[in-house]
């Protein structure tokens, strides 16, 4: 299974470095630069075609997003953000000063809004779920993206927090080259 994965564009919040996390957020105004990569992601995109399924978290960012990339997504819950509970709406630096080194190293450790290992269980509900499809493509959110990279890359979630995902990445994991 190929899965390409594209973070939803900017809000105001990723803007100010606030945690989101299930709250929400419209997108932020579009930017010139927000357009000439969409455009750049579009091409990586038509060499990927066709697409078994497009899918968007239950979060409007998600889905506005698709829709600049003239895409319609199917809802799919079991991609939504970490839910980062008393963090959301405040700046990741205060998540990093009550948690920095279990953050980093260990954040399957950590409960939040949710405990981290659940959010690795969605991961792997979301695979076991989608296993018989062959390319998929994804708008999602930072944690879940880096967390599913992790996963891909170490059979867990433990080194999500040591990769960067920026607003508007386009990313693709190959799960058919794993194991």
């Amino acid at each position: 299974m190929q899965i390409t994965l594209i973070r939803h564009l900017p809000t105001e919040w990723n803007k100010k470095t606030w945690l989101q996390g299930r709250q929400d957020i419209e997108l932020a105004p579009l930017t010139q630069q927000d357009l000439k990569r969409i455009q750049e992601n579009k091409k990586i995109l038509v060499k990927k075609e066709p697409f078994d399924l497009i899918l968007a978290s239950s979060l409007k960012r998600t889905h506005q997003t698709a829709s600049y990339y003239g895409f319609q997504p199917r809802t799919e819950a079991l991609l939504d953000e970490l839910d980062f509970g008393p963090f959301e709406g405040r700046p990741k630096e205060q998540l990093l000063k009550a948690y920095g080194e279990t953050w980093i190293e260990k954040p399957k450790d950590l409960v939040l809004g949710e405990s981290l290992t659940n959010l690795e269980q969605r991961i792997i509900l979301f695979l076991t779920k989608y296993q018989h499809s062959s390319n998929l493509l994804i708008f999602g959110h930072g944690s879940w993206i880096r967390a599913i990279h992790s996963y891909f890359h170490f059979g867990h979630i433990n080194s999500m927090n040591k990769v960067t995902v920026e607003n508007n990445q386009c990313i693709t994991l190959d799960f058919a080259t794993v194991g």
